[in-house]
Parts: structure tokens; C-alpha cells; sequence
């Protein structure tokens, strides 16, 4: 699929990684402005994507900024030794992009809607992090040394609160005043296979809903006034990017056979792009399609994100010690 796809169908592409390989099939080239690195790990692959230009930004649709994405496939298999690996590679990576004294104060931030299971990742995650800012003020010899300030919030959806979460989100932060803040939201992935097996990792912030088409106020260092580091995960996949790819794949086996090769150069793309329009009309193309076993997979990566940022923040604790500082 081209990114002339993307656009006629007003599509927002969540991952960095998605955005940069759909740009540079097209240009047949590498991104001038854009920098991948990548390393390889027993169960995942991270790849590190850093927009330096703002031509390469223009052309992928992302901030310049990092944006770190891990693929973990064996996540989807509720493997726990691969949940284990990929919650210490997260801490890696999202320590990479900060650098806070011991005595920092942090904010998580859980965004989504928590009474729709696949947009709950955000209060799943908050539900599941070690919050410890009460603990400094009221019972400071609980605490070990090597651990932050930490509080956290679910701010809801606009649609239950009638505020958007940037307001409330800006509200807490001028009372808590944090250096950093820690967004977790769902993403819209393109793809199936990035489903519940893919961590993204930006320092550019989040704009909560545009993966679905529902742009919201962006929550970032430009409207927070602080560090605001993003980690999503794919939940869904919009159904018009899954009946194209349907579509591409059917005609690339009608290439491969002889007698329907004439069939498939008669066929347009323009044809492919009405059909799909048509069925998926009655929904205003935002059809968005997710697993039945959504809930498992939301839970598995909510235990793994949480996990990563509580290593993260909290270095001094191990996993034996984690429980007993849930709130």
C-alpha cells in the first residue's frame, strides 16, 4: 500500500515504523532525514526510528523526535519468558530517553476509555504501576533508595468526562508539577500482526484518538510544558486497511497464475478502492476491527508496559518486591 492510500481514506498511520516503511517503498530509497537502527533481542527486535529533519517529517507525518518500537511476537502467545525480556527491554529503552535525578517527580498518565476493552491500555497500565509520591509525604520510611516520585492518572475520554484529557491532564501537572510525564495510550496499527505484539516508545508526545480518526489536543512537551514520553501499543486495525491488503494479495495470486494474469492487469486500483468504499460506507470508513481475545491480550501488555516503566523508574526494585507497592 502507497501513502496516497492512507490519505484518501483519512487514515492516520500510529506507528512510526509503519509510517517509515510505507514513505521509503515509495521513494524506492532511504528517508533523507530519517535514521533506523536496529538490534536484536532472544524474543523481540527493537527497532529505533529518529526523525532529525523536517522534510523527513513532512513526508512520514510524525514530529521529529525518537520513536522506539519493539516487536515481540511471542507476546500474543502469553509467553513468559518473552514478557519478561520485553518489559526489561522497554526499561532500557525508555530510560534512554530521560535523564532525571533520583528525587524526580513523574506522572503517568493512562489514556482511554476504560469501559471499551480494546482503548483501556492506558487505566490498565495505571492500575498495574507502582505510584509512590504519597509515600514520601506520608510514609517516607517505606521507600528504598533508587526510587522516584511517582503518581498516576486515568483521566477518562472526552465522551465520559465532557473534558478533554489535555485539561485535565495540564491541571494535575500544574499542581504536581513533574519533570516528567509518562503517557500510555492504544494504538491503530497497520496491520494484524502488530496487534498486542508491538510497544512503541516516542518522546514526542501523543495525540490521544487520532489513530482512530478522533483527534484530540496533543499531550507533549508543547502543551504540558515538561518531557512528555508516549508508549503505545496496536489494539486495532482499521477494516479498509485490512480489505485492501485482502484485495492486494488476491490479485498477487492472480499474477502468479497464468490463465487469470489478463484478469488481473484489467483490474484498476481505482476499482479495488470502490468496492472497498462500498461496503465499508455504512460505518464512514471508521470501521475498526480487533480480536475476539482482546481483553487477554490488553491485560498481558498492561502487566508488560506497567512492568517496563516501574524498572524504569524504580531501579532499585525487584520483581519480588514489586506487589507490595501497587496501590
Amino acid at each position: 500500500m502507497n501513502i496516497d492510500f492512507y490519505s484518501n481514506n483519512n487514515i492516520s498511520v500510529d506507528l512510526a515504523i509503519e509510517a517509515h516503511d510505507i514513505v521509503r517503498g515509495q521513494l524506492g530509497t532511504e528517508i533523507p532525514g530519517a535514521v533506523v537502527d536496529r538490534q536484536k533481542y532472544a524474543n523481540s527486535t527493537v527497532t529505533t526510528v529518529k526523525v532529525v529533519e523536517q522534510q523527513a517529517a513532512q513526508m512520514m507525518g510524525k514530529p521529529v523526535g525518537t520513536y522506539i518500537t519493539i516487536e515481540a511476537p511471542a507476546l500474543r502467545d502469553n509467553n513468559r519468558v518473552a514478557q519478561k525480556e520485553v518489559a526489561e527491554v522497554l526499561a532500557k529503552e525508555l530510560t534512554s530517553l530521560f535523564n532525571l535525578p533520583e528525587n524526580a517527580n513523574v506522572l503517568i498518565v493512562g489514556l482511554g476509555n476504560w469501559q471499551a476493552t480494546p482503548d483501556s491500555l492506558g487505566p490498565k497500565v495505571v492500575d498495574q504501576t507502582i505510584v509512590t509520591r504519597h509515600l514520601y509525604r506520608y510514609a517516607p520510611e517505606e521507600l528504598k533508595s533508587g526510587m522516584r516520585s511517582v503518581s498516576a492518572l486515568a483521566p477518562g475520554v472526552l465522551g465520559i468526562t465532557g473534558i478533554e484529557s489535555a485539561e485535565i491532564i495540564k491541571g494535575v501537572v500544574e499542581k504536581v508539577q513533574p519533570e516528567l510525564i509518562i503517557a500510555i495510550d492504544a494504538l491503530a496499527a497497520g496491520s494484524v500482526d502488530r496487534i498486542g505484539t508491538t510497544i512503541q516508545i516516542a518522546d514526542t508526545g501523543v495525540s490521544p484518538g487520532s489513530g482512530i480518526g478522533n483527534k484530540r489536543t496533543g499531550i507533549n512537551r508543547e502543551t504540558m510544558g515538561v518531557l512528555t514520553i508516549a508508549i503505545g501499543v496496536p489494539t486495532v486495525v482499521n477494516a479498509a486497511v485490512i480489505a485492501q491488503v485482502t484485495m492486494e494479495h488476491f490479485l498477487e495470486k492472480l499474477q502468479t497464475n497464468p490463465m487469470l494474469n489478463q484478469v488481473q492487469q484489467s483490474i484498476m486500483p481505482d476499482y479495488t478502492q470502490g468496492i472497498i468504499n462500498d461496503i465499508l460506507s455504512p460505518f464512514g470508513g471508521a470501521l475498526m476491527v480487533t480480536p475476539k481475545e482482546v481483553d487477554q491480550l490488553i491485560l498481558d501488555t498492561s502487566k508488560v508496559v506497567a512492568g517496563g516503566i516501574s524498572m524504569a523508574l524504580h531501579p532499585s526494585i525487584n520483581a519480588e518486591e514489586y506487589s507490595m507497592y501497587l496501590n
